[in-house]
């Protein structure tokens, strides 16, 4: 079924009462994705290298024309400890966040999580002068 299909068919909020069983291919790297694993009755996005399509504006509701790749740039931790993914539209730059599946791959997960810390925003060298002064303003 199409999203302007989908769109029609549904009205406001169904996903949220009703399991999503829709299998598809990942665009990005061609993994077979069901809904199976998930650990909710959503799937949103590919297990294996976590990209996701433009299909929503709001979740579940099919409404975005865009439908462009959205690439998974960031990681953040909700508030009850909740790993999402951080998603950026290739083709029109809207950004959405995710919650992380059970058969997340777990590698890239963390690879996305160390990202930042690979290439700070500033040199590395600082960091050492930077403690050196903290703790000699300790110890006065």
């Amino acid at each position: 079924m199409n999203r302007e299909n989908k769109r029609k068919t549904f009205e406001k909020g169904y996903y949220k009462t009703h399991p999503c069983k829709d299998t598809f291919t990942c665009k990005s790297c061609g993994w077979p994705v069901g809904p199976e694993g998930a650990g909710s009755g959503h799937r949103n996005h590919c297990p294996n290298c976590l990209t996701s399509l433009h299909l929503d504006i709001e979740p579940g509701d099919r409404a975005a024309d865009c439908g462009g790749l959205m690439e998974p740039v960031a990681v953040w931790v909700r508030k009850g400890g909740e790993w999402a993914v951080i998603h950026r539209c290739k083709r029109c730059g809207a950004l959405s966040s995710n919650r992380v599946a059970a058969d997340d791959n777990p590698m890239k997960l963390l690879s996305i999580a160390a990202r930042p810390m690979a290439a700070p925003p500033f040199p590395v060298e600082h960091l050492h002068n930077l403690a050196g002064l903290a703790g000699s303003e300790m110890l006065e």
